[in-house]
């Protein structure tokens, strides 16, 4: 980590609506402790002026993440997990979820334990468990030998293994004992995320529904909605005459109940449609997720995924055994770039990448955001926003240049 002086930038940023204002942010230790807007070009003393076409933004949230820099987090010791999560500060994503796949309890056990000492010392934002609780149908890159159905002791044993830090799991709906396990989730503060399911739109609404009263019964934070784990992937696809889960789920966000995930990487979701849903349900119910696995940062070869072993060529990541796309492999940076390019404005994309995956964190107002009292995690972009400069609290890892 590379420690710096200054005490702040002066630079362009980004307004509410969209247009370019030029602020001067001041850093406390390592929070945000002003923004002030102004027009002088002059940089205040111990503040570092930025390029006039660079803009500064928040740090980047990402709330699903398998690994990257050649290392597997379902896999993973904890140096090794520890270093890729550092390579992954440094693209921009200041706050991250560490994702674990299906797997024998016993190795769920161990990750929840093993992230829950990286939670505790601010590395990462917690844990997200991807399974085991899925379908057979839908389960995708998972591995179907230790899919099952819900295990209400097992769900209490991985929270108590994550001391406190397990903040989501991905869950099939239409599997006997779910809504008993949306009230265990909810009672510890656990967000409930609807993926890899096959569920009818009246059984997928149900447990949405159900997971936001919950929810809001429990207090887990303010607005806390459930989520649904990348959207349109692991899921059946609409038809006119069945629409699946996913109209469920389209319409829960469209209301403001559920925060979808779009993985915007052109691969595992074309640009219209990433287009399309911003459209349709608002950046304000999105959050843009790489699902990036042990390849992301790195060239085209062989990788693994939790006890899977994955081919990445021309950077799609593919099961050897099967073909079934495999994890993502770009960085949120990326994501917001191609979002921007499917027509998706660089506020709505930011939004989604920033603030919200922050407020389904229950970190509202304390990271994606740009104001006193924020964690000082900034990235800074040039104008292909390419990111150019990285803060996480309050120090530079990259200086902007």
């Amino acid at each position: 980590m590379t420690h710096n002086s200054v005490n702040g930038v002066l630079g362009r940023i980004l307004e509410e609506d969209g247009s370019h204002g030029r602020a001067a942010i001041s850093i406390s230790g390592d929070a945000i402790a002003g923004v002030r807007r102004t027009d002088s070009p002059d940089s205040p003393e111990g503040l570092l002026r930025l390029p006039e076409e660079f803009t500064v933004v928040p740090g980047f949230v990402d709330l699903h993440c398998h690994g990257g820099f050649g290392v597997d987090f379902p896999t993973s010791d904890a140096a090794g997990a520890r270093e890729a999560v550092s390579r992954i500060h440094r693209t921009g994503t200041t706050t991250l979820l560490a994702s674990l796949v299906t797997a024998e309890p016993q190795a769920l056990l161990d990750g929840a334990e093993r992230f829950a000492g990286l939670a505790e010392s601010g590395a990462i934002a917690g844990i997200h468990l991807e399974g085991p609780f899925l379908s057979h149908a839908r389960c995708g890159a998972q591995n179907p030998d230790w899919l099952i159905n819900p295990d209400l002791d097992l769900v209490r044993g991985l929270a108590a293994a994550a001391r406190g830090a397990l903040r989501t799991m991905t869950f099939a709906p239409e599997l006997p004992g779910s809504a008993e396990l949306v009230d265990v989730l909810a009672s510890l503060g656990v967000v409930p995320s609807v993926g890899h399911t096959a569920a009818s739109p009246e059984v997928a609404r149900e447990a949405l529904a159900r997971a936001a009263r919950e929810l809001a019964r429990h207090e887990t934070g303010p607005g806390a909605v459930p989520t649904v784990t990348h959207l349109f992937n692991g899921m059946d696809p609409v038809h006119h005459r069945s629409p699946g889960a996913l109209s469920a789920c389209l319409r829960a966000a469209r209301a403001g109940h559920a925060v979808v995930e779009l993985i915007a990487d052109n691969v595992h979701l074309a640009p219209d449609t990433v287009a399309m849903v911003f459209e349709l349900v608002g950046a304000d119910n999105i959050a843009l997720v790489t699902d990036s696995m042990a390849a992301a940062g790195l060239s085209d070869g062989t990788y693994s995924l939790g006890p899977s072993q994955v081919q990445v060529s021309g950077g799609v990541a593919r099961l050897k055994a099967g073909g079934s796309i495999a994890g993502g492999t770009s960085t949120m940076a990326s994501l917001v770039r191609n979002a921007v390019d499917a027509g998706v404005p660089l506020k709505d994309a930011l939004h989604s990448a920033t603030h919200v995956p922050a407020r389904v964190l229950g970190l509202d107002g304390q990271a994606g955001v740009l104001k006193e009292g924020a964690r000082a995690d900034l990235v800074v972009l040039d104008e292909r926003l390419e990111v150019r400069g990285v803060m996480r609290g309050g120090q530079w890892l990259s200086t902007p240049r």
